[in-house]
């Protein structure tokens, strides 16, 4: 089970985790040495964020050298309130792209656009990645940003 700190409790984060649709921010090492950095859809269940991406995206190289990880996920607009945290990360073939379906259903409403035909296409392999947070830290700037 992760550490939670911060400004809110492990309910209140849980409940802001299942609420929210802005993308995780995920960092991870780059097999030469560099760092990386990129947003995905996500849901967090069990206490695990699940996001989808291509089977053949570069995120999913850096992945396999190093599951290492680093995250955010946070208000893009004021009162700036949101989780961070490390943990670490597992690749699971998604067949069906049912994680994905998912996805557009929680970020989008569903799949009747031109983003989900193009990555609903038959043939393209998708992979679901299991974050594990091993810390999270929580901040909630509200108070203090009232007038803003």
């Amino acid at each position: 089970m992760p550490t939670w700190k911060g400004a809110w409790s492990a309910a209140e984060a849980t409940a802001y985790l299942e609420d929210a649709t802005v993308p995780i921010r995920l960092a991870c090492n780059r097999p030469n040495g560099g760092l990386w950095m990129l947003s995905l859809w996500f849901a967090y269940r069990d206490g695990e964020f699940l996001c989808a991406t291509g089977a053949d995206a570069d995120i999913v190289e850096y992945l396999e050298a190093d599951g290492s990880v680093a995250f955010e996920i946070s208000d893009n607009d004021p009162p700036y309130r949101g989780v961070r945290g490390a943990g670490t990360v597992s690749i699971e073939p998604d067949p069906e792209k049912e994680l994905l379906h998912e996805l557009f259903e929680r970020y989008l409403g569903g799949t009747d656009n031109s983003l989900a035909d193009k990555l609903l296409v038959e043939g393209r392999k998708e992979v679901r990645l299991r974050i594990e947070p091993e810390r999270l830290y929580t901040w909630d700037f509200s108070e203090r940003m009232k007038d803003v």
